[in-house]
């Protein structure tokens, strides 16, 4: 059987780069770990930076952002509520443009999509669509002018344990090739949504990519034996998770069993 993962998918980066800091929410909690990480990235010497994932709204966490500004843009790995309920307060206080993919935020005449690169205050972001946890996931892809480059990884990847498939807006088979296309970073840090800042990026897809295909395989094995219902395998495939978090296995489920239907028809 599969063990619960609590632990981080590879080593902690042992060092950052300089234009990069962590602002941590005080929303701690079995779905976000020790919170929702906003990550403010600013080249040193620049007056403008970036902030990603805004988090919560909540007032103190605003003010210690507003502290670190200002900022030419304002990113957002996707549209869960722990990310982005502080951006409506972010975009008026900090007079920045929201961009990402969720559809609010695709502002025309300049819309963001997969592949966009955008060029702020010293660093190339380059925008990666990473659909499956949730429709509109994101990933950025940062290089500074030092050469050094780090992937921000919001839910996609999390800095300890693993991330849930949010059905039926997340979908395994995206969330699959999401994470192949995240294995390709070698050596590049991953800045994830929650939990500690990740050595390599591609190492923790690829722990990922192997946790998901034991999790399938468990699934296929409990469906093939007649069970079906989606409470019932998590049951059965997710009794080492703790039993409060049923309900969040319960919509990876749900995606794994919309999966095996749809490519492995009975």
């Amino acid at each position: 059987m599969t063990a619960h993962v609590t632990a981080p998918a590879t080593a902690l980066a042992s060092q950052l780069p300089d234009w990069v800091t962590l602002l941590r929410a005080p929303n701690p909690g079995p779905m976000t770990l020790d919170g929702t990480n906003t990550w403010v990235l600013r080249q040193p010497g620049e007056r403008l930076g970036v902030l990603v994932d805004p988090g919560p709204a909540d007032a103190a966490h605003l003010d210690r952002i507003a502290a670190h500004g200002p900022y030419s843009v304002i990113l957002v790995t996707h549209g869960h509520p722990d990310h982005v309920d502080a951006v409506p307060a972010a975009r008026e206080r900090l007079d920045a443009p929201v961009r990402g993919l969720v559809a609010e935020y695709q502002q025309l005449p300049d819309p963001v999509r997969d592949r966009t690169v955008l060029s702020v205050g010293g660093l190339t972001v380059t925008v990666l669509a990473t659909p499956g946890h949730t429709g509109d996931s994101a990933c950025f892809l940062v290089a500074g002018p030092d050469g050094q480059r780090v992937v921000l990884t919001g839910d996609t990847i999390l800095g300890r344990g693993t991330t849930v498939v949010a059905w039926p807006d997340g979908d395994l088979g995206d969330y699959l090739t999401s994470l192949r296309l995240l294995a390709t970073y070698d050596g590049l840090v991953a800045l994830p949504g929650h939990g500690p800042a990740l050595a390599d990026c591609a190492v923790a897809a690829r722990f990922y990519l192997a946790h998901r295909q034991a999790r399938l395989d468990q699934v296929r094995q409990v469906v093939a034996a007649g069970v079906t219902d989606p409470a019932a395998v998590v049951a059965e495939v997710y009794a080492d998770v703790d039993r409060p978090l049923w309900w969040a296995a319960e919509w990876s489920v749900r995606a794994q069993l919309a999966y095996l239907n749809g490519l492995e028809p009975q």
